[in-house]
């Protein structure tokens, strides 16, 4: 049954949560943690595009560099679940962050030579070091927070990655913009490392959850494991892979927004970054609504909501550009266009209802699994969302670059996908519709 608060308990819980030694230590840790591995992607990728490499082509080399960076998340979650319940948390994630510290080193060398093949092994190193704190992630935070503040918590952290992701981004270019010194990008990622060295050393001890647990160095048994444990709860496996599936979407619109701006909207550099960060900040203003709209409660009936919502704005997106001009837009030209307005509502739309999507379902993951196994659920949950993200890749390549399909037609065969993917799990897991028509009555 759904914990219920009074109206005084739940003012302000946000910035109370904030504030609280029990999470805003981890919530910093995580943020810079997204924010530095985003400074660092998008400065290698503006050194890949400057042409410092000549034997191969900026689009390949940006391919490998996404290879080697999702690679780990296959090889080792296995391992990484299995560690995050065998050990105390915060421990673990304070010797991640020191890894990251020297990671960030290697990182800080490579730039300084522009030594682009280099910082290729580095970057897997970092998408190594995401591997093993993502299973510490979202299962440290049961520990540390009540059930009524699990929403809460999963709210802020969605909110604060999809900030970070932006800014990171941002700041990867600002860091490597043309003018810029050689040290700047160098002393940037080592700066935000040790600042999150700093933020994890606060945060508070969490027991193990399965102490006596028999590490299994055999990588692929245990891979199949970690993901039967996933499956024996039938609601937290279509959970699972409905935030699996959540990753597919973001991974396609973002991968594809950029040449949307370009060969679609016509618009410059800063009407991409205006739409990105359109996309990105409401991302993070769903997440928060949905602690809004459930006052803490364990809520699956906004997933139908935000599943539908997403599809009909993204549907949106295949009309709401044929508006515009057809010419060089900046960012005034396209907001005095009542199309671009009307792009950017469609982007933020998909946003906000990805947002009322994603946060019950990662609250209902802690929330259902076993706690002495949650690490390696999560861990599970990463080898899908990997999976996914690749899946994500290919659908581009197949629909777009071999079959033809523009870039606004493919966003309309998200729609589409978006919704037969809901009615399979409606269909399969009762749990959702159930939910759905008793978020009506939280106010009885």
């Amino acid at each position: 049954m759904a914990i219920r608060l009074p109206g005084k308990q739940r003012e302000s819980s946000l910035l109370r949560l904030l504030g609280a030694r029990r999470f805003m230590p981890y919530f910093c840790t995580q943020f810079l943690g997204a924010f530095n591995d985003n400074v660092f992607r998008q400065a290698l990728i503006l050194l890949i595009t400057s042409g410092v490499v000549t034997a191969v082509a900026p689009n390949t080399l940006n391919n490998i560099a996404l290879f080697l960076f999702i690679l780990p998340f296959f090889l080792f979650s296995a391992l990484a679940g299995q560690f995050a319940d065998k050990f105390e948390k915060g421990m673990l994630i304070r010797r991640i962050k020191l890894a990251e510290v020297c990671i960030m080193v290697l990182a800080a060398v490579g730039f300084w030579f522009d030594a682009v093949w280099f910082l290729l092994g580095v970057l897997f190193c970092m998408g190594f070091q995401s591997t093993c704190f993502g299973p510490l992630k979202y299962s440290i935070m049961p520990q540390h927070l009540p059930q009524h503040e699990l929403v809460s918590g999963n709210a802020l952290v969605q909110q604060g990655t999809y900030i970070a992701i932006l800014l990171g981004s941002i700041i990867g270019v600002v860091l490597n913009v043309e003018a810029a010194p050689g040290w700047w990008v160098p002393a940037g990622l080592l700066t935000i490392a040790v600042l999150g060295l700093i933020a994890a050393w606060f945060i508070p001890e969490a027991p193990p959850a399965s102490p006596e647990l028999r590490i299994d160095w055999n990588l692929w048994r245990e891979t199949l494991n970690i993901v039967s444990f996933a499956r024996e709860v039938r609601p937290v496996w279509f959970s699972v892979l409905g935030i699996s599936w959540f990753w597919f979407l973001g991974a396609a619109y973002t991968t594809q927004l950029k040449v949307f701006v370009d060969d679609y909207v016509i618009g410059t550099e800063m009407v991409y970054a205006l739409l990105l960060a359109t996309f990105s900040i409401a991302i993070g203003v769903g997440s928060v609504l949905c602690d809004k709209f459930t006052r803490g409660n364990v809520e699956l009936g906004l997933v139908p909501i935000g599943a539908v919502g997403v599809s009909l704005f993204s549907a949106d997106l295949y009309l709401s550009w044929q508006g515009l001009p057809g010419e060089m837009l900046g960012v005034a030209a396209f907001l005095a266009e009542p199309a671009g307005w009307r792009v950017m509502v469609d982007l933020a739309g998909v946003g906000i209802f990805g947002g009322l999507y994603i946060v019950p379902l990662f609250t209902f993951v802690q929330h259902r699994s076993r706690s002495d196994r949650l690490a390696r659920i999560i861990a599970a949950l990463n080898i899908m969302n990997a999976f996914f993200m690749v899946l994500a890749a290919m659908a581009g390549i197949t629909f777009i670059g071999i079959l033809g399909i523009s870039i606004p037609g493919f966003f309309l065969l998200l729609a589409g996908l978006n919704l037969l993917v809901t009615g399979i799990v409606l269909t399969r897991v009762p749990d959702f519709i159930a939910r759905l028509q008793r978020l009506g009555t939280l106010d009885e």
